[in-house]
């Protein structure tokens, strides 16, 4: 029966360590690091031009997108 509790221990030890990260006294102090700002921005940039790229056909079929300069379809993803 021992056996069966310790992952159950084990994560509600780790939800408690969890839990005293995410709660701070003055949520005033709490700041964003600018490397994980501008990490999440070029994540972002890249989700949004991978979201475009996918649906294409369906951006063009309702007008968002113009063939003003085509791109050579090698250059393309598959």
């Amino acid at each position: 029966m021992l056996g069966q509790s310790r992952p159950f221990l084990r994560m509600i030890s780790w939800l408690r360590a969890v839990r005293v990260l995410l709660i701070t006294p003055e949520p005033a102090t709490r700041e964003a690091s600018p490397l994980l700002v501008l990490t999440v921005v070029v994540l972002m940039l890249l989700v949004a031009i991978l979201e475009v790229d996918l649906h294409r056909a369906e951006l063009q079929a309702l007008g968002l997108i113009g063939d003003a300069f085509p791109i050579d379809p090698i250059f393309m993803s598959p």
